[in-house]
C-alpha cells in the first residue's frame, strides 16, 4: 500500500532547515538527546501568536474590548501554558476541581474562571464558589439544584450561565462533537427557557449568562452562526421575561491543520462571530471564547525513537518508543498526525505503520506512512500540543514522557520524565 500524500500543517514554531528540524532556535535531536525520548516539545512562540490571533479580533478599530479569551485547559493543562496565556491576558475555561487548582496555582483572577463540566460534584462546586469564580456553567436541572444547595450551605451567591445544546451538527468526528440532542453535554434547546425561569427562582442563584459549546476540531464556521444565531434567540426571549443576560459564552471547538485540513484562520472565524453578535445587537454583552486546541495543537510535538524496522508478509512496521499510552489520539479517534524524520537520510524509504511497544493492536501512531528511516532514527509526531500529554497513561506499568518548552534559543524542563518506581509508590501489598 503506498502513503497517502497528505500536507505538513502550518507550525509556527517548528521547521525545518538542511534536512534537520527545529523547535524554534534548537535542533529537535539536541532536545532528544539531552532529555531523551518519548518527549512532548511545545513552543512558546507558536503558543504566543495563536493567542494574538484571537485577541486581535477581540478589540474593535477604537481599542475597545468585544470579547475575552479563556483557554480551555483540558486541551493542555501543563502549568507553563497555561502560565504562558494567563500572563498574555487570558482567563481559563475549566472542566474539574483539578483544573481549577491548576489556575490558581499560577495565579490567576479567580473572576477569569468559568467552570463548565457535565458531572460536577458537590465538593467542586463549593471549591468553585468559594474560590469566587466568574460563572459556573450548568449542564442540567438536576445540577442547578446541587449548586443552590452548595451555595446555602456555603451562605454565598452562585453564579451561573445554562449551556445550552443547539442541536446543531458541528461536521466532526461523533465522540467530540457535543451539540446534538443526543450528547450528554447541556441543556436541550426547548428545555432551556422553563430552566432559566426555574433557576431565576432559586434563593442562592444568580443568572448572569448563556453559554454554547458544539464541539472540537471544528474546521467550519457555518455550525457556530447556527448556534450562535439560536442562543442569540433564547437571549432575547429571555429579556421579554425579565430576566437578564449578561454575557454570552461561545465556547470553543475551532479545529487546526493537522494535514490536509482547512479550518477557517483564527482572526477571521472571531471576527465573523463577533460581527454576527454586533449585527444583532448584542454587542454589549460580555463575550467569552474558549478555545483549547486551536491555541495548543500546532505549537507541540512529540519526540519519538526508532527501536526497531519490522518487514511483514502484508505490512511493514516501524517500532518506536513512543505509544498509545504517549498519544492517545489515533486509537481513540483514528486520528491523523504528521510524521516525519527529525533529520533526513539518504537511505532507502519504505511504507511502515507506525507502531508502539504496548501490548494492544490499537497501539498505533500512524499508518502507511513512506519514510527514509533506520533503526536509533528520531521521529517527530506533529500537531501533538492538543490532548497528548493530558491524556497519557501509565498502561503497561509506563512512565509519563517528560515536557519541554523552547523559548529561542533556551528549553525549559516543565515536567520531568516519570520513573518507574513512581508509578507505584502509592500502593501496597497486603499483609502476610
Amino acid at each position: 500500500m503506498t502513503s497517502k500524500a497528505i500536507p505538513l500543517p502550518n507550525l509556527a514554531g517548528f521547521t525545518q532547515r538542511n534536512g534537520n528540524w527545529y523547535a524554534e532556535e534548537i535542533p529537535l535531536s539536541d532536545l532528544a538527546k539531552e532529555f531523551g525520548t518519548p518527549l512532548y516539545v511545545y513552543s512558546k512562540k507558536a503558543l504566543t501568536e495563536a493567542y494574538q490571533a484571537y485577541d486581535k479580533a477581540c478589540v474593535d478599530s477604537t481599542g475597545k474590548r468585544r470579547a475575552r479569551v479563556h483557554y480551555a485547559m483540558k486541551a493542555n493543562s501543563n502549568l507553563a501554558v497555561i502560565d504562558c496565556f494567563k500572563k498574555l491576558g487570558s482567563g481559563f475555561d475549566l472542566v474539574s476541581g483539578g483544573e481549577l487548582a491548576r489556575a490558581l496555582a499560577v495565579g490567576a483572577d479567580p473572576k477569569s474562571l468559568v467552570f463548565a463540566g457535565v458531572g460536577k460534584s458537590a465538593h467542586e462546586i463549593a471549591q468553585a464558589l468559594q474560590a469566587g469564580v466568574k460563572c459556573i456553567n450548568v449542564e442540567s436541572i438536576a445540577e442547578l439544584h446541587q449548586i443552590n444547595r452548595v451555595a446555602t450551605k456555603l451562605k454565598c451567591r452562585a453564579p451561573i450561565s445554562l449551556r445550552v445544546n443547539p442541536d446543531v451538527d458541528a461536521q466532526t468526528h461523533p465522540y467530540i462533537s457535543t451539540g446534538l440532542k443526543g450528547n450528554k453535554f447541556g441543556i436541550a434547546y426547548h428545555e432551556v427557557l422553563k430552566t432559566y425561569r426555574e433557576a431565576a427562582l432559586l434563593s442562592q442563584i444568580d443568572v448572569v449568562g448563556i453559554d454554547c459549546h458544539i464541539g472540537s476540531q471544528i474546521t467550519t464556521t457555518a455550525p457556530y452562526l447556527d448556534a450562535l444565531d439560536k442562543v442569540l434567540e433564547l437571549v432575547t426571549q429571555l429579556k421579554k421575561e425579565g430576566i437578564e443576560i449578561h454575557h454570552l459564552d461561545l465556547g470553543g471547538g475551532l479545529g487546526i491543520s493537522y494535514g490536509d485540513d482547512n479550518p477557517p484562520d483564527i482572526t477571521e472565524f472571531t471576527n465573523t462571530l463577533l460581527n454576527r453578535v454586533a449585527e444583532r445587537g448584542f454587542a454589549h454583552l460580555d463575550i467569552v471564547l474558549e478555545p483549547g486546541r486551536s491555541l495548543v495543537g500546532n505549537a507541540g510535538v512529540l519526540l519519538t525513537k526508532v527501536e526497531y524496522l519490522k518487514p511483514g508478509a502484508e505490512k511493514n512496521f516501524c517500532i518506536v518508543d513512543a505509544a498509545m499510552t504517549e498519544l492517545m489520539r489515533p486509537a481513540l479517534y483514528e486520528a491523523y498526525h504528521g510524521i516525519v524524520p527529525v533529520q533526513t537520510k539518504q537511505v532507502a524509504s519504505s511504507t511502515y505503520d507506525i507502531v508502539g511497544p504496548v501490548c494492544e493492536s490499537g497501539d498505533w501512531l500512524g499508518r502507511d506512512r513512506t519514510l527514509a528511516v533506520e533503526e536509533g532514527d528520531l521521529l517527530a509526531i506533529l500537531s501533538a500540543g492538543a490532548y497528548g500529554f493530558v491524556m497519557a497513561s501509565n498502561y503497561n506499568t509506563r512512565p509519563k514522557p517528560a515536557e519541554i518548552m523552547v523559548d529561542g534559543k533556551n528549553a525549559y524542563v516543565i515536567r520531568t520524565r516519570e520513573n518507574v518506581a513512581d508509578l507505584f509508590a502509592s500502593e501496597t501489598t497486603l499483609p502476610n
